[in-house]
């Protein structure tokens, strides 16, 4: 594997913040800024959230006249800070040692002119008598002025009415994904998202994940039904299968580079047909999911995008680039990425022992005068976790800015993936 010096030092810096972490509290002071407005945003309501404790709330502010608030945290474990503004609410990671941020909110409204679906893509292979789906969809908000889409139903979707929903989550233009359960709603597999459609971020809008499985026993017809119509419709198989279009509909392949097939309509309205056939069995490699070795993420070696390719940016020149989906392949062939972070956001709140159905206990709390050796094995796995948590975030921040070729974010994740697996063993 291939590791950059400070990400070794970083690796090993885990194992020394397990064995001495202590508590050291700091403040947080942060400005809140209208972004609809352009104004500074008073009265609304800040909450700190700690990652290392499940989400829970460990305090809240208000804004002032200027928009300032002030927050003090208990320790210096990373932080998300949450900020309120008409219903709406938008969030930033605090890392460990920052002490000063800036958070950018917009007015909100249940239906905004700019709101457009930009792709919906479907990666789809077998599993022991099971398609696995993954489908993603690319929201981008290019409103003017710029608000924010949300209602109880901000985005609707439909999976097939045997699909068994495995788990959900979103990325919003700041990159902090966020675990989000859709809510189900008439007719039958229809499903309905809460999670607002904020103004895009340079080319960054808004993306919704759907992981489900159906029946299989080596043939299934798709029927994709569009609630709003959509730039792109993309199908992702293995090689091993095969894509059979029905008659009328307007799907083309699309050459692709990596070891799989794509299929490509666009314009898509609702109610226009859509479906197709797979059959066969495939599932792609693992190594495909970041992407060749030393190729960075979205496209061929040569055509590397910068960090305005992350999920929501634009599909490019439709006619003159060779694959439109470029730019969104990575994340989607490397949609691990986002389970993991959901899972250590998550998962890793749980004491070390305990099962997915079993009540936490919390770890004894650990003061700055006891002596790093006298910690029990719990609280040395939680400690290590919660560092893996934060280092996760960071090499994802890192990935989406840029700093690290493919080859070095796949040998870095695989890295504490490993260390990830055997902590939660512990």
């Amino acid at each position: 594997m291939k590791f950059s010096s400070s990400f070794a030092f970083r690796i090993a810096a885990l194992l020394t913040l397990a064995a001495s972490a202590c508590a050291y509290a700091r403040t947080i002071h942060g400005t809140v800024t209208n972004g609809t407005g352009g104004k500074l945003s008073s009265g609304d309501k800040v909450t700190l959230l700690s990652l290392a404790a499940a989400l829970d709330e460990v305090g809240h502010a208000t804004t002032d006249a200027h928009g300032q608030f002030t927050l003090t945290t208990p320790d210096e474990a990373p932080f998300l800070v949450r900020v309120e503004h008409q219903n709406g609410a938008y969030f930033k990671n605090v890392p460990p040692n920052v002490t000063q941020i800036d958070v950018t909110v917009y007015d909100v409204a249940a239906k905004v002119e700019g709101v457009s679906t930009e792709a919906d893509v479907l990666r789809i292979e077998s599993d022991n008598g099971q398609l696995k789906i993954t489908e993603n969809y690319f929201v981008k908000n290019v409103s003017s002025p710029p608000r924010t889409q949300s209602s109880e139903h901000t985005y609707e979707v439909v999976l097939p009415p045997d699909a068994t929903l495995e788990g959900a989550a979103t990325v919003g233009p700041s990159g902090v994904p966020t675990a989000a359960t859709p809510d189900p709603v008439q007719p039958k597999g229809h499903y309905a998202f809460t999670f607002p459609i904020r103004p895009n971020e340079g080319e960054n809008g808004t993306r919704f994940q759907l992981t489900y499985h159906v029946p299989y026993s080596g043939s299934y017809k798709f029927s994709p039904k569009l609630m709003q119509q959509t730039d792109n419709v993309a199908v992702m198989v293995p090689k091993g299968m095969t894509f059979q279009p029905t008659p009328g509909t307007s799907y083309q392949p699309v050459p692709d580079d990596v070891s799989g097939q794509t299929f490509l309509t666009r314009g898509a309205k609702p109610g226009q047909p859509l479906d197709f056939t797979v059959s066969g069995t495939g599932s792609f490699p693992r190594e495909a999911q970041g992407g060749p070795a030393g190729q960075q993420p979205g496209g061929a070696a040569g055509n590397v995008p910068g960090p305005g390719s992350a999920p929501g940016g634009g599909l490019g020149n439709p006619i003159d680039t060779p694959d439109p989906l470029s730019k969104y392949k990575y994340w989607i062939l490397g949609g691990l990425a986002l389970v993991l972070v959901v899972a250590a956001a998550f998962l890793l709140r749980k004491p070390a022992g305990t099962s997915a159905e079993s009540q936490p206990t919390p770890a004894a709390p650990i003061t700055p005068a006891t002596p790093p050796t006298s910690a029990t094995p719990a609280n040395k796995s939680q400690l290590l976790l919660d560092a893996l948590k934060e280092e996760l975030f960071q090499i994802e921040s890192e990935k989406v800015a840029g700093k690290l070729s493919a080859e070095e974010y796949d040998a870095q994740k695989s890295a504490l993936e490993t260390v990830l697996r055997r902590a939660l063993q512990r």
